[in-house]
């Protein structure tokens, strides 16, 4: 879906506010953005970035209302592209070695004139048969267990953080149980050492987090200090079963999540062409309003 659909989709499920959130790339925040500010759903510009760490954990940390334009973010932005490029065509001849004749350009097609990434990848492979599906794409062939996986080239923790809060962005720890922690002592320990390097907030309900986990979470934002965040972690196809603005297909995000944000972008004196009140006097960070 195009940054817009998104936005449409999510004023259609009854959402009040929404925050895109792409891997390492801005490029659907104007166009998202303008949409918000036509049909009236509060928005944040985000991004999703990737970081370095062990395996089999992955950590993902989330901007929440940055200056998309911001010099330092857009060149590291840039490198991170170029440097994923560079992976894409790694990953296509290593299928193309294992006769799995796909085209790096019919990859390309298929992002659209976004940021090529594995779910494009899996599209190709489920078209021309290869998979049954992108799930099993990544199983089988693109997953960190699949033949054609290849990592790459990631930020560590403090570089993402310090990023982030040069672009005036809040950052929240996207799916902590991602992590892969063997104990919820380690999760709590990793929690704090991320607060001590900077991070705002934590993802408290997502759809890979039991109730259980939410209450954990919820209790340790209050101790550390951290703002709550939450998201479906929707991705269109890629992930049938997810419902956009709906975690575990059933819970919806309290709407004083992003009004917490919201204040505490506020409290840190954004600058007024970032942080403007749309017409309903909400706040907005869309420069199109």
């Amino acid at each position: 879906m195009s940054p817009g659909d998104v936005v449409q989709l999510a004023h259609q499920s009854g959402l009040s506010a929404i925050a895109l959130t792409d891997h390492d790339t801005t490029a659907g925040l104007a166009e998202a953005s303008e949409i918000a500010c036509k049909i009236g759903i509060d928005f944040l510009h985000g991004i999703e970035i990737s970081c370095s760490y062990p395996r089999p954990g992955t950590m993902h940390l989330l901007g929440y209302g940055i200056d998309p334009d911001a010099p330092k973010l857009q060149s590291t932005l840039k490198q991170l592209i170029e440097e994923r490029d560079t992976r894409n065509a790694k990953v296509v001849r290593l299928l193309n070695d294992q006769g799995i004749r796909i085209s790096l350009d019919r990859v390309i097609e298929l992002a659209k004139g976004g940021v090529v990434g594995r779910p494009h990848i899996a599209h190709a492979l489920a078209e021309i048969g290869a998979v049954t599906s992108t799930a099993q794409a990544f199983s089988k062939y693109l997953g960190q267990n699949g033949s054609a996986y290849i990592d790459k080239e990631r930020l560590t923790p403090r570089q993402a953080i310090e990023l982030i809060h040069s672009a005036g962005g809040i950052i929240s720890l996207a799916h902590p149980i991602q992590l892969r922690k063997q104990n919820r002592a380690q999760l709590r320990n990793e929690i704090k050492n991320l607060a001590d390097m900077g991070l705002d907030a934590i993802e408290v309900i997502h759809s890979d987090h039991r109730e259980s986990v939410v209450v954990m979470l919820d209790e340790w934002a209050d101790r550390f200090g951290l703002l709550k965040t939450g998201g479906s972690d929707f991705h269109g196809s890629n992930k049938l079963h997810i419902k956009l603005g709906f975690a575990q297909s059933r819970r919806r995000i309290p709407r004083s999540y992003f009004d917490a944000i919201v204040a505490r972008l506020r409290k840190r004196h954004l600058s007024r062409d970032v942080l403007n009140p749309s017409a309903s006097e909400s706040i907005v960070i869309n420069s199109h309003c």
